[in-house]
């Protein structure tokens, strides 16, 4: 059962999202027997990173589906946060269940177009094969472009080629440099170098601009995706790997002056929400200068959990350390 921490029946933490960083900080108040109660929209963690894959290989989706009821029982409710009161101390769901807390954690993660993300009311059987019905249409199209650079599209585009090398893939990217502009340049080129070697046909510095005109994630003989430069490439399968977001809609309105640009959280050195001691943003909804990686949700969470019971036990909180720094 792991350790167990004496708390009165005050205490219960409101863990939202049921991502990486999500599912750790669960993870540990379940071992220090805190009561909690994780709320996502779907009823299984999806471990997305693996998701691109799973939308080219069939059979692979149902690995990447964890039923969030199996692990964490009666401490787990699905359903959309629509509201936070933070002078009555709860969180209000889509079907008007509210969610007391003592103390908040945010983890909503990021947001985007499927197959990268999937973040829908759904159960997980529906979303499985969701990803297998992905799986013959990629396997139908014979010609395949992916709109997006980004983390997601380099990592869709490796993945089609590998798993069917004689497909034509094409990559189309706004930018010239590929994935994350947190990684550092020579990585950013090793990255563009290994998607040339693979037979990926790089256009950059182009955007699409007649992405409304077609059809998403179907096979679809003969279309023409067109940028604004004028350039015309034939395909049979669309994918969209663009419009990565922080998922803000479950706080936006409550912290509406807390929020970066991006829509993170504003979060002090204790990842709590600033001006909030009880309340911590983790993972990408965490307004943290690092790369927006897994490794780094579940590190956020340990901080938020380890402060959360250092608060609890009168102990001083911890800091966190961004990737860079430590």
């Amino acid at each position: 059962m792991g350790s167990k921490l004496s708390v009165d029946d005050s205490v219960r933490v409101v863990i939202v999202g049921g991502g990486f960083g999500g599912i750790e900080a669960a993870l540990q108040l379940q071992y220090w027997q805190i009561p909690f109660v994780l709320v996502d929209m779907r009823d299984a963690f999806h471990h997305n990173v693996a998701a691109l894959r799973a939308s080219v290989q069939s059979g692979f989706a149902k690995k990447t589906f964890i039923s969030f009821s199996t692990t964490f029982k009666d401490s787990f409710r699905q359903g959309k946060v629509v509201g936070i009161d933070l002078e009555k101390h709860h969180v209000l769901l889509n079907d008007g269940e509210e969610l007391s807390f003592s103390h908040l954690i945010l983890a909503t993660g990021s947001d985007g177009p499927f197959p990268g993300k999937f973040n829908r009311l759904i159960d997980m059987k529906a979303a499985i094969q969701t990803y297998e019905d992905m799986v013959k249409e990629v396997q139908k199209a014979p010609r395949i472009v992916i709109v997006g650079g980004g983390s997601a599209g380099v990592e869709m585009a490796a993945e089609v080629k590998t798993k069917f090398p004689a497909k034509e893939v094409t990559l189309i990217h706004s930018k010239i440099a590929l994935a994350d502009v947190e990684l550092l340049p020579r990585v950013r080129e090793e990255v563009k170098e290994t998607l040339i070697q693979e037979g990926v046909h790089l256009v950059l510095g182009e955007r699409v601009a007649n992405l409304d005109m077609l059809t998403l994630n179907q096979f679809k003989e003969n279309m023409v995706v067109r940028t604004h430069t004028g350039t015309e490439i034939a395909t049979d399968m669309v994918i969209l790997c663009t419009g990565i977001k922080v998922n803000s809609a479950a706080y936006s309105r409550t912290f509406s002056n807390k929020l970066a640009n991006n829509g993170a959280l504003k979060v002090n050195e204790h990842l709590q929400v600033e001006g909030y001691s009880n309340i911590y943003a983790i993972g990408d909804c965490a307004d943290v200068r690092e790369p927006k990686m897994a490794y780094h949700a579940a590190l956020h969470a340990d901080v938020a959990v380890t402060n959360i019971i250092n608060t609890l036990t009168h102990k001083p909180l911890k800091v966190y350390q961004p990737a860079g720094r430590r």
